[in-house]
C-alpha cells in the first residue's frame, strides 16, 4: 500500500487466461485540466512534475548513456546520448503510459538495450499487471520481445515473464534470463511444451536464440548467478493449496556441481539467511539475517561447510541494502539509513573515490549507479534535501567529472527548504525519529503546519529531496514526517505488526507529532493539518477518529479506509492469506477502519484517488466519502480517471497540489 514501492499483489490464482500485447461538500468530481489556477500555481507545476531524468545506465564501453525522460502526461521516452555530453540525445523508444510504461532499461552490450515494460489489462476480468522484457537497438530499431511466445494451447497465463540475473559482462549481447515457462495442452498435438514454472535460459538479445541453463521448476521463485554465467542458488516460495505462505526455502550448489543442497528456510518476516549475491572468487553467498532484531549482512561459504561470518551490522538500524557495481554486479559495500543514508564501503578504492567526489560536489550524497566493463568510467547520482539531484559521468583516468542531466531542472536556482532530522517524545515516552521541513527564510513559529505520515506502512521516510513536503514548505507550511512505530528500517521491535495490527501505536505516534509541533510553538494550534498518501492517507483519516480535535483539515490520497475492504481486494490473488494475516481479523477491522467512524470527524476532508489503483481500490475512498456525507461532515473526493496508485502524471500531480493547498488554506483561514 505504499505510494513509493512495490505493488501489493503478486500473482493471480492459476486457471485464468488473459491477453497481453472545487470540491462541493460530499461531491465526487473527476479531474478537469482546465481548472482555475490559484496562488502558488507555478510552484504546483514545478513540484508536481515528474522527474525529468531517471534510470540512467552506462554502456559497457562507457561511451553511451541511456536514461528515461518524462514526456507529457504519463508518457516516457527512452533516450540515448554520448556519455561525454557531445551531440544531442535521441529517442529510442516511446511509451505513452496508456497503458504501457517503461520500468527500467540497461545495456546487454554496446549495440543492444533491454527494457522492462509494464501494463495493466482487464482482458481476464479484474485489472491485472503484466511485465515483459524487450530488446531494442540504441537507434530505436529491431524491437523484439524476449518473452516466450504463447500459443493457443497454453494452460495458464504468464503475468511476469522473467528477469535478468546475469548480464554476462555486457560484451556479447547474451544474458541469463529467468523465464516463466507455461505448459500447453497435449491433446491433438505432438509439439506441445510441458515445461512449467521458472527456469533460466541463455538468451541472445540480437537473434532471440536461447538455450536452457536451468530446467523450469513449478516451485522455483528466483535464481542467483555468480556474475560469470553460473547459477549457484535457487529460491522457492512456500505455498499451501496454491496460496503463498510468505516463507521461502533456498538451495545452493557447490562449485562444479549440479546438485541442489539445502541452504536456509526463512519464515515470513522472520529470521533466516536470505541470499543476495554470490561471490565466485570467495565462493560465498552474501546474505541478510537478523542480529539483535535487525538485518545484518553475513557471508556463507558454499563449499559444503556453511561457515557463516558476520560482515556488517549496525547497532541502531537495519542494514538497508547492499551496494553493487560493474557488469558482474560485484559487492562493494552496504548502506544504512539512520538520520541520513550512509554507505560503508568494503572496497577501499571506492571509499576514497566516494569521499573525494562528495567533496567536489559540495557535500551532496552520492551513489555509484553504473560502470563500464573495465570500471574506468563511472555513472553516479548526487543530490541532497535542497538539491533534487543530477547524473554525472566520471572518468577515473582523466579525473574529469561531467554532468549529464538534472533531475528537476525547473527548480535549478530556487532556494529550497532544508529537511532536519529530529526526534520527539511519544505519549509513552518513546523517542520517535522524524524529519522537519520549515519554509525557507522567514518565521519559524506560529506557522500553518502539516503532519505527513508515510505510506507502506512497512516503509520509512529518509533524508533527501521529496517533492510533496517541499511543495508545502515552499507555500509556507511547516511539515513533519514521522517514522512512527510500524515503519521499516529500525528493527523488529520498531516494526511491530507493520502498522495494521499495531495501528493504535502507529496512529498515536502520528498524532503525537502534531502535538509536538504545537508544543514547540512551530504550529499554530488552529492551523494544524494532516496530509497522507496510501497508508499515510489511512493514518490521516484514522487520526480524526482517535484525536478529532487535533487537526483542522485532512487530505488523504489513495487511502485505506476499511480493513475488511482491503482484505477483500486480495481474494483473487495468491497472497490473499498473507494480506489477511498482516491486517488481522475480528474486532480490529471495526475499531481500526475510519469509514466505520465517520461520526467522529470534526475536520473537513478532501480525498484524491485514481480509478486504476491496484494497491487500494477507489471504492475505499468512495465508501469514506459516502459515510462522511451521510454523517453530515464536510467532505470531497477528486477522482482521476485511468490513473493508478502513484498518480504518475505531472499535470495531475500539479492539479492535486493546487487543490490541496486551496483546501487547506480555506479550511484553516490562511491567506496568500
Amino acid at each position: 500500500m505504499t505510494m513509493r514501492t512495490r505493488a501489493c499483489r503478486r500473482a493471480l490464482l492459476t486457471g485464468m487466461t488473459a491477453l497481453l500485447l472545487s470540491q462541493a461538500a460530499g461531491a465526487e468530481k473527476p479531474n478537469k485540466q482546465n481548472v482555475s489556477t490559484t496562488a502558488g500555481d507555478d510552484l504546483a507545476a514545478d513540484f508536481g512534475a515528474r522527474e525529468a531524468i531517471s534510470g540512467a545506465r552506462l554502456s559497457p564501453d562507457g561511451q553511451q548513456v541511456l536514461y528515461l525522460a518524462a514526456d507529457k502526461g504519463r508518457a516516457t521516452e527512452l533516450m540515448v546520448a554520448n556519455s561525454n555530453a557531445q551531440g544531442d540525445p535521441h529517442v529510442a523508444l516511446l511509451a505513452d503510459g496508456k497503458p504501457m510504461r517503461i520500468q527500467w532499461c540497461d545495456w546487454s552490450d554496446d549495440k543492444r538495450i533491454v527494457c522492462l515494460v509494464y501494463l495493466v489489462t482487464t482482458s481476464a476480468g479484474p485489472r491485472l499487471p503484466f511485465t515483459r522484457l524487450i530488446a531494442i537497438d540504441p537507434d530505436g530499431k529491431n524491437l523484439k520481445s524476449l518473452a516466450e511466445q504463447s500459443g493457443p494451447y497454453t494452460l495458464r497465463m504468464s503475468q511476469f515473464d522473467g528477469s535478468i540475473i546475469d548480464w554476462n559482462q555486457g560484451q556479447t549481447g547474451k544474458l541469463l534470463m529467468e523465464r516463466d515457462h507455461v505448459p500447453e495442452r497435449t491433446t491433438g498435438t505432438l509439439l506441445a511444451s510441458t515445461a512449467d514454472g521458472l527456469g533460466v535460459d541463455l538468451v541472445d538479445t540480437h537473434t532471440l536464440q536461447s538455450s536452457t541453463v536451468e530446467q523450469a521448476s513449478p516451485t522455483a521463485s528466483e535464481y542467483i548467478s555468480d556474475g560469470r554465467g553460473v547459477v549457484r542458488m535457487m529460491g522457492s516460495e512456500t505455498q499451501s493449496v496454491g496460496m503463498l505462505t510468505g516463507g521461502e526455502r533456498y538451495y545452493y550448489r557447490r562449485p562444479g556441481s549440479r546438485r541442489w543442497e539445502s541452504f536456509s528456510n526463512v519464515a515470513d518476516n522472520g529470521p533466516g539467511l536470505r541470499p543476495q549475491v554470490v561471490d565466485p572468487v570467495e565462493d560465498v553467498a552474501y546474505c541478510f539475517d537478523r542480529k539483535g532484531g535487525r538485518d545484518a549482512l553475513y557471508k556463507v561459504a558454499l563449499d559444503g561447510s556453511m561457515t557463516t561470518t558476520l560482515v556488517y551490522a549496525d547497532p541502531n538500524v537495519d542494514v538497508d541494502d547492499i551496494v553493487r557495481l560493474g557488469r558482474q554486479a560485484k559487492l562493494i559495500g552496504v548502506s544504512t539509513v539512520d538520520e541520513k543514508r550512509s554507505t560503508v564501503y568494503f572496497d577501499k578504492e571506492y571509499e576514497a573515490l566516494a569521499t573525494a567526489l562528495q567533496k567536489a560536489l559540495g557535500d551532496k550524497a552520492i551513489s555509484f549507479v553504473s560502470s563500464s566493463v573495465d570500471e574506468q568510467t563511472l555513472l553516479l547520482f548526487a543530490g541532497s534535501d535542497t538539491d533534487p539531484g543530477g547524473w554525472y559521468v566520471f572518468d577515473r583516468k582523466t579525473k574529469h567529472l561531467n554532468q549529464i542531466a538534472l533531475v528537476r531542472p525547473q527548480l535549478e536556482g530556487m532556494t529550497l527548504a532544508t529537511e532536519q532530522p529530529i526526534t520527539y517524545r511519544a505519549a509513552d515516552g518513546t523517542m520517535i525519529p522524524a524529519y522537519l521541513t520549515l519554509p525557507p527564510g522567514g518565521a519559524r513559529k506560529g506557522l500553518p503546519a502539516i503532519v505527513m505520515p508515510h505510506g507502506g506502512p512497512s516503509d520509512r521516510d529518509e533524508w533527501g529531496f521529496d517533492w510533496l513536503p517541499q511543495y508545502f514548505a515552499m507555500r509556507g507550511y511547516a511539515v513533519i514526517q514521522p517514522n512512527y512505530r510500524g515503519s521499516s528500517g529500525y528493527g523488529d521491535t520498531w516494526s511491530l505488526n507493520q502498522g495494521f495490527k499495531s495501528w493504535k501505536i502507529a496512529i498515536s505516534d502520528v498524532t503525537d507529532a502534531g502535538r509536538w509541533l504545537v508544543a514547540q510553538g512551530i504550529a499554530a494550534p488552529d492551523k494544524l493539518a494532516i496530509v497522507g498518501w496510501s497508508y499515510g492517507g489511512y493514518a490521516a483519516l484514522q487520526s480524526n477518529v482517535v484525536a478529532p480535535d487535533l487537526f483542522k483539515a485532512t487530505v488523504a490520497i489513495a487511502p485505506v479506509t476499511d480493513f475488511d475492504a482491503l482484505k477483500a481486494e486480495a481474494v483473487n490473488y495468491t497472497n490473499a492469506n498473507l494480506v489477511a494475516q498482516e491486517i488481522g481479523a475480528g474486532a480490529i477491522a471495526q475499531d481500526a477502519s475510519p469509514a466505520r467512524h465517520a461520526d467522529a470527524f470534526k475536520s473537513p476532508v478532501l480525498m484524491f484517488h485514481g480509478t486504476e489503483d491496484l494497491n487500494v481500490n477507489i471504492a475505499e475512498s468512495r465508501l469514506m466519502n459516502d459515510r462522511l456525507r451521510a454523517a453530515g461532515k464536510q467532505t470531497g473526493l477528486i477522482v482521476y480517471p485511468d490513473l493508478d496508485h502513484q498518480l504518475p502524471s505531472g499535470e495531475i500531480r500539479a492539479d492535486m497540489l493546487r487543490r490541496a493547498d486551496t483546501f487547506l488554506r480555506q479550511s484553516m483561514h490562511i491567506g496568500g
